[in-house]
């Protein structure tokens, strides 16, 4: 994308000053004229400080524009992932309701089909049927059949959208992504008769210039119906990926780290008056002295930063397609995002190096790609990860890490796939000239994804419905959000969560939640103490005890239980046991593995190497928490993962054949050390101990599960281990 071109998108905004007086001129009107236009905007992957009007550095005029005119909401919340939050999205229900209660697996369970089920009804659904006109672009990802020709029942155009283009999948290259889609049928990007664009594509920008398209057709064929528009983008979502011009914005931006960032954000979301002013925040997580790869570790969060910025300007795009078309004061938009920043390593370990020229077969430019993360690029580059390779270009595949995951979700603590507040706290930005008496102003209230279908079926003046392909549909769940727009009240009991073991619950001030399977309840009262670092569950147990009965009653109703997952529900997540004595081939499952939560961990084994053999002597965990010990190149070494992020250690001697007892030795305040016959060969430093419990099993000689070290699972260790003895600390 040119310079040129950016400037073009940012341009096309609708300016603070014809926002304002838009917004003036509308209010004076004291009721809408008619039932109104309802633009629905979501963004994927992205921390609740990002955006400019809630913290961020980053620069977001288009939608800093539409909060000055417009509401901002202070806790707002989503389901955690992408798939379930898109379910609830869409029909009002808690996802496992509409069956996607993780992602699009059939896991065998009511509430874990996978994909829309056939008694929910989506906002286009329910619209369409009240004479509006309904239109989609972007991330679809709630079916589990993506191909061309299977079972389509649960792909856009037959769940309500009239026009469609977008991706199916939840994930891909935006340079050329997988699973694309105009209207019901797959297409390239490159030989798509209706979009050609004199940039190189790009998928943000391409969702925005087709958005703005279906915005001008329908103002110029169905002047007088109104519309619903649905733009779920892909951004900020890993790979990073982003045009260099883009990048090169924010080139030093982050070259000082975390810290002064996240400094920075907490400061502003004080001043604006999103959270109190005297809350803890959720404490920093990474240590810039400690990042080995600082230029890369910069790069990446200025590629994140590049995408945000695109982003806005294709929402610029489409408001300024509504200004243009006269639509504007009577359209409703709402911006939200599916789900907090997200930790997640894709990409970030291996090592690897860019060749002079493309290594593999090149694909036709009418191919139509399927993968959600391609090996190699159309015409024929492999895609490369690890810190010896800087994210940006199509053959790259990286995502920006937990730290900055972090830094993002600030003030807030975890992240995407958790149920804490970083998990789960999206913006909301509302925007209606003539319908919204407030303008500027912040919503304290609690609000969930189960609203907008009310708020929309509400303004829409449509009926709701009862039935579906001959089914009863479940009462929605939701409450109307319109009554905020006049700076009335919600009527709520409560708010649920779940997603993978993880569990909450949200009565007035207090919340309950648990991490994962068989994990103890905590308590917050969030007004105080929206950063959850004071659990005050062991000073109220009656009201522990109240609130998780009212949990698992709402779980049992919308088939949030039974899990997928192992443990049951209550079932205890590990063995309690603080010594276990193994040998050579041994397997302990998730149930049956140490409790290594907050616990400091010896691991003692004895092997005998013998020469050139390579291989795992013992593992727990996988590839996002865990621990192994390992021959990697004739050399012993020790890692451990962290949310994801893979830390080693190696001894840099080569390891002699014959019998030798090696020690992986994690303990407080967060030291890694690996020991070779009662000597310390390497150490490392990984800030802390485990916070959540694998869900992969314990393994000795191999790893059967998820990779925890630089190995390929399951790795098999070339010599014998003897023996293996794991304890744990308190």
């Amino acid at each position: 994308m040119s310079l040129d071109r950016r400037t073009f998108l940012a341009g096309a905004a609708v300016t603070s000053a014809s926002l304002a007086a838009a917004n003036r001129a509308a209010r004076a009107a004291a009721v809408p004229a008619r039932r109104p236009n309802i633009l629905l905007i979501m963004s994927d992957d992205m921390g609740f400080s990002d955006l400019g009007c809630y913290g961020g550095e980053i620069r977001t005029p288009n939608l800093d524009r539409l909060a000055a005119g417009g509401l901002r909401y202070s806790q707002f919340y989503n389901t955690a992932r992408c798939c379930p939050t898109r379910a609830s999205l869409l029909t009002g229900l808690y996802p496992h309701q509409a069956g996607v209660g993780h992602m699009t697996d059939n896991r065998g369970l009511y509430g874990y089909r996978g994909q829309l089920k056939e008694n929910t009804t989506t906002i286009a659904e329910a619209l369409r049927g009240a004479g509006y006109s309904t239109y989609m672009v972007g991330k679809w990802h709630v079916s589990r059949q993506v191909h061309q020709g299977g079972d389509d029942r649960a792909w856009p155009m037959q769940r309500g959208f009239e026009r469609y283009y977008g991706t199916l999948t939840g994930a891909g290259t935006y340079y050329d992504p997988g699973t694309l889609c105009r209207d019901h049928e797959h297409i390239s990007p490159l030989t798509d008769p209706h979009y050609q664009p004199d940039e190189p594509y790009y998928y943000t920008t391409a969702l925005g210039d087709n958005g703005a398209r279906f915005i001008e057709q329908h103002a110029a064929h169905h002047p007088d119906q109104p519309f619903f528009f649905y733009a779920a983008f892909t951004a900020a979502h890993w790979p990073l990926h982003a045009p260099e011009e883009a990048i090169a914005a924010y080139r030093g931006r982050y070259d000082d780290g975390y810290e002064p960032i996240r400094a920075a954000r907490l400061r502003r979301v004080r001043e604006l008056g999103l959270i109190d002013s005297e809350m803890d925040p959720a404490p920093l997580v990474g240590e810039w002295d400690r990042v080995q790869h600082k230029a890369w570790e910069a790069r990446c969060m200025e590629v994140y930063a590049a995408q945000v910025e695109l982003l806005d300007a294709a929402v610029g795009r489409l408001v300024a397609a509504l200004e243009a078309s006269g639509q504007l004061d009577d359209t409703l938009i709402l911006f939200l995002q599916d789900n907090g920043a997200c930790a997640e390593s894709i990409g970030r370990d291996g090592q690897a190096t860019r060749g002079d020229a493309p290594t593999l077969e090149p694909m036709a430019d009418d191919a139509i790609r399927l993968d959600v993360r391609p090996t190699r690029t159309r015409d024929g580059w492999p895609v490369l990860g690890g810190p010896d390779i800087m994210p940006g270009p199509d053959d790259t595949y990286i995502s920006y890490g937990r730290n900055w995951a972090n830094v993002s979700n600030t003030p807030l603590r975890e992240y995407k796939h958790w149920v804490h507040e970083g998990g789960i706290s999206t913006p909301l930005i509302a925007h209606w000239p003539r319908g919204l008496a407030r303008a500027g102003e912040i919503e304290h209230q609690p609000g969930h994804l189960i609203d907008i279908w009310a708020t929309c079926v509400d303004l829409a003046g449509a009926p709701i419905p009862t039935h579906r392909a001959g089914l009863p549909i479940p009462a929605p769940e939701g409450r109307s959000l319109a009554p905020t727009f006049t700076g009335g009240e919600i009527d709520r009991e409560a708010l649920f969560w779940e997603h993978e073991g993880n569990r909450a619950l949200r009565v007035g001030r207090w919340k309950l939640v648990a991490r994962g399977p068989g994990r103890r309840w905590e308590l917050y009262d969030l007004p105080a103490d929206r950063g959850e670092q004071h659990d005050l569950a062991l000073d109220q147990p009656e009201r522990v005890a109240a609130m998780a009965a009212t949990w698992e009653r709402w779980a049992q109703r919308t088939h949030a239980l039974p899990w997928p997952w192992r443990p049951a529900w209550g079932e205890p997540v590990a063995s309690s046991a603080r010594r276990f004595d193994l040998r050579g081939g041994d397997s302990l499952n998730d149930g049956e593995a140490p409790d290594i939560v907050q616990r400091e961990i010896v691991a003692t084994v004895e092997f005998t190497h013998a020469g050139g053999s390579s291989g795992v002597l013992v593992a727990h965990g996988g590839n996002q928490l865990g621990y192994a010990l390992y021959v990697r190149g004739g050399h012993l070494e020790g890692a451990v993962r962290m949310t994801g992020e893979q830390i080693w250690a190696t001894d840099p001697a080569p390891l002699a054949a014959g019998a030798h007892t090696a020690v992986l030795r994690w303990v407080r305040p967060g030291r890694v050390t690996v020991e070779l016959d009662g000597r310390e060969v390497a150490r490392t430093e990984v800030g802390g101990l485990l916070e959540e419990q694998p869900v992969d099993g314990l393994d000795v000689g191999r790893d059967t599960g998820g990779a925890v070290g630089r190995y390929n699972a399951p790795a098999a260790y070339g010599g014998s281990v003897e023996r293996a003895v794991i304890e744990l600390g308190d």
